[in-house]
């Protein structure tokens, strides 16, 4: 993270220190790669902030934060990335491993089953996609606005993940 003392003798912070920050901050001019994508933005009305503290958004660095603490307000600027390099040729697989077929099928009822020692809970529902054994996939129950995620076990029986 690095801070920055900015003159704040106007009405509004100055856009354009802040852009002249962002550079510095970069190590590369605005409109090249590793630099800003654009100025920011002149119209915007900005309390004025005498330091502002600027650090990457993401380990990717495709964003600074502009962020100053009292009057609180941060801007994300936009970094150009390097063009990532054309992924390799995959090498020609022998045979694709065979999946399982599919044990309980879109539109089938299935009962969801839990439990654990001294307790079980069951549920009926409807699958609403295809999975073989120990795939995941959504069931509507009765009541529930949305689907329940489940794990297929075997034709028409599924469990909620986490319960073997």
């Amino acid at each position: 993270m690095m801070f920055l003392a900015l003159a704040a003798a106007a009405a509004f912070q100055d856009t354009a220190a802040l852009d002249r920050a962002v550079g510095a901050f970069t190590g590369r001019p605005q409109g090249v790669e590793g630099g800003a994508r654009a100025a920011i933005d002149p119209r915007l009305r900005l309390a004025p902030c005498s330091t502002v503290a600027l650090s990457w958004r993401t380990e990717a660095k495709d964003a600074v934060v502009v962020a100053c603490a009292g009057p609180a307000w941060r801007l994300f600027v936009p970094v150009i990335a390097a063009p990532r390099p054309a992924p390799a040729p995959a090498a020609p697989m022998a045979a694709a491993p065979r999946m399982a077929a599919p044990v309980i099928k879109r539109g089938d009822p299935v009962t969801i089953e839990a439990g654990s020692d001294g307790f079980s809970i069951t549920r009926d529902g409807i699958a609403m996609a295809d999975a073989a054994p120990g795939a995941r996939l959504p069931v509507q129950v009765a009541g529930a606005t949305k689907p329940v995620q489940a794990v297929a076990v075997d034709t028409g029986r599924a469990t909620l993940p986490g319960y073997d």
